[in-house]
C-alpha cells in the first residue's frame, strides 16, 4: 500500500464548518430567541466558529456581540452531527448551557449588531413555526440535557442512542 506524503494527506483531510451557540432559558421553561435579519427563521444567541477558534470561544463572542450578555459559559448540552442539505456543507453544531435569564433581564438587553432584529423569551412549542425544524429538535435535546445533566448527541435535531 502507497501511502501519501503527510503533507498532502493532511491537504485530502474534509473540513466541516461549525457553529456555536448559548441557551438561555427562564424559571418557565421558555428559551431566548434571536430574530436575525439576514435568514427567515429565529435562533439561539450564537454563530459561526472562525478559523482558528474554539467552538467555547465563538459561543462567548457573538453572544456579546449580538445580545451584549458577558457571562460565564455553561456546560456543553449538545452536539449535533449537521448533514450537507445541498446549500450548505456537513458541520457540527454546539449548544452550551447559559443558565438562567429573567423576563425583565430579557427586555433589558440591548440589541446593538445589526444582525439581530429582536430578542425574546419563547416557549418552544409556541415558536416552532419561527424556527428551523432542526433547531427546534437541537433546542428540545439541550433542555433535556439541562434536566438531566447529559451531553446530548445528535444527528439533524434527532437525539441518537438510548
Amino acid at each position: 500500500m502507497d501511502l501519501l506524503p503527510f503533507d498532502e494527506y493532511v491537504r485530502s483531510l474534509d473540513r466541516k464548518r461549525m457553529s456555536a451557540g448559548v441557551l438561555y432559558r427562564d424559571a418557565a421553561g421558555r428559551v431566548l430567541l434571536v430574530e436575525p435579519s439576514y435568514k427567515p427563521h429565529w435562533d439561539i444567541p450564537g454563530g459561526a466558529v472562525d478559523a482558528g477558534e474554539a467552538p467555547w470561544t465563538t459561543a462567548i463572542r457573538e453572544v456579546q456581540e449580538e445580545i451584549g450578555l458577558n457571562r460565564p459559559l455553561g456546560r456543553p448540552l449538545v452536539i449535533d452531527h449537521v448533514a450537507d442539505d445541498g446549500r450548505m456543507p456537513e458541520g457540527l453544531a454546539f449548544v452550551f448551557d447559559g443558565g438562567v435569564i429573567t423576563e425583565q433581564e430579557a427586555r433589558d438587553l440591548i440589541l446593538t449588531d445589526p444582525e439581530i432584529i429582536a430578542a425574546r423569551l419563547e416557549y418552544l412549542d409556541d415558536a416552532a413555526e419561527k424556527l428551523k425544524a432542526s433547531l427546534a429538535r437541537r433546542l428540545a435535546a439541550a433542555l433535556d440535557a439541562v434536566r438531566t445533566g447529559e451531553l446530548a448527541l445528535c444527528e439533524n435535531g434527532e437525539p441518537i442512542g438510548g
